[in-house]
């Protein structure tokens, strides 16, 4: 961001603008004015990525062990497969015992942009030595985010936004799901316990300082965001926003990058008005959400659910999308679900940048509809998002005319206007 307002132009700038066929001049601006961001630590190094403003959807997949099913090859796999497939970044969410080796394993495997929740490692620390999340301090909070700076994060979810007086509001809305963020739950479980207000916002100008020191992206997470459609929109998690705004315009004060988290689970007809919202008040902040699930109803699908909420979001003015895979909810993703997940997302935000008109997006189309027209199977695999699945249908039934498909044979729409004229 610095360099930005100084007019310089940095080799991830020229890489972005390169990529996004998108004039340089435009793109510095939008990082100067923090529209734009390029999650890139100082100490690591990857292929530039940029989320923001005129910027094609970006796609993050969430990988991570757990104290029950921690396996570190399995979760480089599961990265490489998600890198794979189309996710432009990959966060790890480890919470067992050696989350630490983890978070290694998957920063040297990839080439893409990695994240991570700090909170994490300060809770599961604490809760390992002491015995309980709560009993971690704020020494213990700002040596986990620090630690994985040095590392090489290039984007951290900070739950800055989750205040005492956000809990109590929180309390006393009637929530029926409460706060199921994971990390939001860390901290306001902490406030009650202490009865003090979050260090993660309280220090915030020491915070803005290690990632000013690292060029760490800053990920405001929404500690309140709704965990069923019945909390919505409510006074919580609009509350929350309002307070990540005043955080957006403290980190561009310390010319620090900056992203706001979103909803969350949502109705469909409230989530264009949500990104409204969320662009006016937070002045353009980049936003990322995790989905948005349009329904509770379908366990085992929410990858679907959410590619509906993310492609009608994405058209709306969300940049970065946080894939869900069909295990959300239920269990530990494996490498298929991630991959799954990954094109269930870019089905979404392809959708909504054709939609935008996006000239990437739009000639990805038109290059599709040509090879469907000549019947050009290989190029068509090609193109897809997965190139085995449709190979593998087309191949159920093999068809020596290669202008034919099981689908309709001889009586094919195209073969018959076509043989016809």
């Amino acid at each position: 961001m610095e360099e930005a307002r100084k007019g310089n132009i940095t080799p991830e700038m020229e890489e972005v603008a390169r990529k996004e066929n998108l004039d340089i001049q435009m793109l510095i601006r939008g990082i100067a004015n923090g529209r734009i961001v390029i999650p890139s630590n100082i100490n690591r190094e990857s292929s530039p990525c940029g989320i923001g403003e005129n910027l094609s959807t970006k796609i993050n997949a969430n990988i991570g062990s757990s104290s029950k099913m921690e396996d570190i090859e399995l979760e480089v796999d599961k990265a490489l497969a998600a890198v794979e497939y189309g996710a432009d970044a990959v966060m790890d969410l480890s919470t067992g015992p050696m989350l630490r080796d983890v978070r290694k394993a998957v920063l040297e495997a990839v080439d893409v942009p990695v994240g991570t929740v700090p909170i994490y490692e300060a809770g599961v620390e604490a809760f390992m030595s002491d015995g309980a999340v709560v009993d971690m301090d704020e020494d213990d909070m700002f040596r986990a985010i620090e630690n994985q700076a040095r590392d090489g994060v290039d984007f951290m979810t900070v739950h800055s936004g989750i205040t005492l007086e956000t809990v109590e509001r929180a309390q006393r809305s009637g929530r029926i799901m409460g706060i199921v963020s994971r990390g939001g739950a860390f901290l306001a479980a902490w406030i009650m316990q202490n009865q003090e207000e979050n260090p993660l916002y309280s220090n915030y100008e020491y915070l803005l300082e290690v990632a000013y020191e690292y060029d760490v992206t800053l990920s405001l997470g929404d500690g309140l965001r709704p965990g069923c459609l019945a909390d919505a929109s409510d006074i919580p998690q609009i509350s929350e926003l309002l307070t990540l705004a005043e955080l957006v315009e403290r980190a561009r004060d310390a010319d620090v990058q900056c992203m706001v988290e979103g909803p969350g689970h949502m109705p469909l007809d409230q989530i264009a008005a949500n990104m409204k919202i969320q662009k006016e008040v937070c002045d353009g902040a980049p936003f990322y959400v995790l989905g948005p699930i349009v329904t509770d109803m379908a366990p085992g699908y929410d990858h679907i659910s959410a590619a509906i909420g993310g492609a009608v979001a994405a058209m709306n003015g969300a940049d970065f999308l946080c894939y869900v895979t069909p295990a959300e909810h239920l269990a530990i993703p494996g490498v298929q679900d991630v991959i799954e997940g990954v094109i269930a997302s870019r089905i979404a935000a392809q959708a909504a940048d054709a939609a935008r008109k996006l000239p990437g997006a739009w000639d990805s189309e038109l290059e599709m509809a040509d090879a469907r027209r000549s019947f050009d199977w290989d190029k068509q695999f090609k193109l897809a998002f997965d190139s085995k699945k449709p190979y593998e249908y087309r191949m159920q039934c093999p068809i020596e005319d290669s202008e034919m498909c099981s689908m309709c044979g001889e009586y094919c729409a195209l073969r018959i206007l076509r043989e016809d004229r």
